[in-house]
């Protein structure tokens, strides 16, 4: 039987159709290893095996064909089926096969999981997006519940789905509601409602708002294709990417780009070819970089690669990826005559598909500001590879575009807070807000894994980097960093991971490329402590890196009114921390009724929530802090949910303990 990765140190461990640049409403490698580091190679068997179309078909193709027993092996119910949708093969043959579930031939949103397979063919890890047991009672809904009809509201007709994001699987439906955001962006609104009650369960945008003369690169050398005498922006070294003029509209594939000399833009924003450059570039350099440093053929993997569209609408601020189109799409920036295509920003888009396709990361929430965060550290990733003078490698975002006007970027990656809205560090108020700006977390973490905290000045840019507790953190490098993110993102992160998911994968991912007791693991450790995502090694509290997340699956109804109590054993050594998190998801029709309690194994008793009539939501997921710094680890943890008054009811979905 495989193993269930649960987060823990002892079992390790609804995709939006478009990606945006910034929130609706805003108008080899070349760094070395940071200072008093010594570079190390990651283990070469770790890596990511480039894969030909063809290679991967047939693994793909294999999986497939096995998805029965698959699903057998997993324990999965009569009713469940499995998907493939993405596989990863490593240089020493394991492989990791991504799939998507259904349940009774309905799609079910936030089901997928991971599985590791050993080259020998043995599973070795499962990572799922939920740990709940898929069961309904009927799949049958009532018409009343159903939404409008596109025809009614401008979107896709309704879907019936299992909306299995949030814990407990709810038959549901989701509709996709097109329009126009504020700034001009196209709106794919995805809209979840329970099929049976009509409340609305969740709701998230599908579109993230994320020899030529360029703009932002200065003279660079362009792949062109011909055809009937002249010249066109297609690159058939690179997937078949090509360059469309969209020439003001918003619709439609728009014009290819073709000329007479293979002479492209004369570098000002006045010649529509410019702008044409920079995307054309950047696509480019962005491929080189997936294909060239983790053996990935194309965002889809499948050697296949997206379009660009430029000159979109007028006066839009903004540029987006959308998986729809299977493309990347760049406005002209305000007056027409600051076009959104530099180097940075086109790598941010295209890697929206990258995530879009492999990870899944659900566009809301934490998972939502790991999206965005990916598209930022790929997004410096490429810039620091392309090695080009006009535009050195940086941890800036959209320095070049300079959409407030004064020069400033769109995000700093060393202190995120400095745009005066993303944060640094986490809360459990994260989750409530744009996924742009909780973005900052995952942002922090990368820069000062990559460089270290403090200050200092790289490729002419001064940083100088904050940590939570005010203890320093050394990088280990750009290379080392992006190396152990790209493997967590295509092996171990599922649609539903939040910021404790995601300190566990890099973790992992450290482990398999270095090693467990290696420099560059501690180093993630350290990065994800000092912006407040667990704890440090080494830590009062905490004697290594390696306690992670401990997470009980057991769903417990609630008595109405009584208590329900749920144990978790953790085996980890040492004492628990400061700053012991616990994640706590409830479904109850009114959480107000609910008292919440943590036991430590000595029975010190943490309150967590009180119960108040004034609490008038429904469901409760959320993760708290307390200080349990001198308790010992080790030992029966017990959550205790009490419900307070009658005539309500829920469930105790699951909740876990990250230390």
């Amino acid at each position: 039987m495989p193993r269930t990765r649960t987060r823990t140190t002892t079992a390790a461990g609804v995709l939006a159709t478009a990606s945006a640049l910034l929130a609706v409403g805003l108008a080899g490698q070349t760094a070395t290893a940071a200072p008093g580091t010594t570079a190390a190679r990651p283990d070469p068997g770790a890596l990511s095996a480039e894969l030909s179309p063809a290679q991967r078909a047939g693994l793909l193709e294999a999986a497939e064909a096995d998805t029965t027993a698959t699903a057998r092996d997993l324990g999965l119910g009569g009713k469940e089926k499995l998907k493939v949708r993405d596989v990863v093969k490593n240089a020493d043959g394991t492989v990791h096969t991504r799939y998507e579930r259904t349940y009774a031939g309905l799609p079910v949103v936030g089901g997928d999981l991971v599985i590791e397979e050993s080259p020998e063919g043995e599973v070795r890890e499962v990572t799922r997006a939920t740990p709940a047991k898929l069961s309904l009672p009927s799949t049958e809904a009532p018409d009343k519940h159903r939404p409008k009809t596109a025809e009614a509201d401008g979107g896709t007709a309704p879907r019936k789905i299992v909306w299995a994001a949030d814990g407990t699987p709810v038959l549901a439906w989701e509709r996709v509601v097109d329009g126009v955001q504020k700034d001009g962006t196209p709106s794919e609104l995805h809209i979840v409602t329970d099929a049976r009650t009509g409340e609305k369960l969740a709701e998230y945008q599908g579109v993230h708002t994320g020899t030529g003369e360029s703009m932002y690169s200065g003279r660079i050398s362009l792949t062109t294709g011909s055809a009937d005498g002249r010249y066109t922006l297609r690159d058939d070294e690179r997937g078949g990417h090509l360059t469309y003029d969209l020439g003001g509209r918003t619709t439609g594939t728009g014009t290819l780009f073709s000329d007479d000399d293979d002479l492209w833009g004369d570098g000002s924003p006045y010649d529509s070819q410019t702008a044409a450059v920079d995307a054309h570039h950047g696509a480019a350099q962005t491929w080189d970089y997936y294909k060239q440093v983790h053996g990935r053929d194309g965002v889809r993997g499948d050697g296949t690669a997206p379009y660009s569209r430029v000159h979109y609408g007028a006066n839009y601020v903004n540029a987006f990826w959308s998986d729809e189109c299977f493309c990347m799409t760049y406005g002209d920036g305000a007056g027409d005559t600051r076009p959104l295509t530099s180097l940075d920003v086109a790598a941010h888009e295209m890697t929206h598909g990258l995530t879009n396709n492999s990870a899944g990361l659900l566009y809301r929430g934490e998972s939502g500001g790991l999206n965005e965060a990916t598209s930022d550290i790929f997004a410096a990733a490429v810039e620091f590879r392309a090695k080009n003078p006009e535009d050195p490698g940086d941890y800036l975002l959209g320095e070049k575009i300079d959409i407030f006007g004064d020069g400033s970027p769109l995000r700093h990656m060393d202190r995120p807070s400095k745009d005066g809205r993303s944060r640094d560090y986490w809360s459990p108020s994260l989750v409530s807000q744009d996924v742009h700006f909780s973005s900052g977390v995952a942002n922090h973490f990368f820069y000062l894994l990559s460089e270290g905290s403090g200050a200092k000045t790289i490729n002419g840019v001064a940083y100088d980097s904050p940590t939570y507790d005010g203890k320093p953190v050394t990088g280990i490098g750009i290379e080392a960093a992006e190396r152990i993110w790209f493997k967590a993102l295509t092996e171990k992160m599922t649609s539903t991971t939040d910021y404790a998911d995601a300190r566990a994968a890099t973790l992992s991912a450290a482990a398999d490329l270095f090693g467990a007791g290696s420099e560059q693991y501690e180093s993630v450790a350290h990065a994800w402590g000092a912006v407040n995502v667990g704890s440090r090694p080494g830590a009062e509290g905490s004697d290594s890196a390696q306690g992670v997340a401990f997470e009980s699956a057991e769903a417990l109804a609630i008595p109405d009114p009584g208590t329900v109590e749920s144990a978790i054993t953790v085996d980890r050594k040492g004492s628990a921390t400061a700053v012991t998190q616990v994640g706590v998801d409830i479904t109850h029709s009114f959480r107000g009724d609910l008292r919440v309690e943590l036991v430590a194994p000595d029975g010190t008793v943490f309150r967590l929530k009180d119960s108040s009539v004034s609490d008038s939501g429904k469901n409760l997921r959320r993760t708290y802090e307390v200080d349990a710094a001198g308790k010992a680890a080790e030992g029966v943890w017990t959550l205790r949910v009490t419900d307070a008054y009658k005539a309500d009811s829920g469930t105790l979905n699951g909740w876990k303990l990250v230390f």
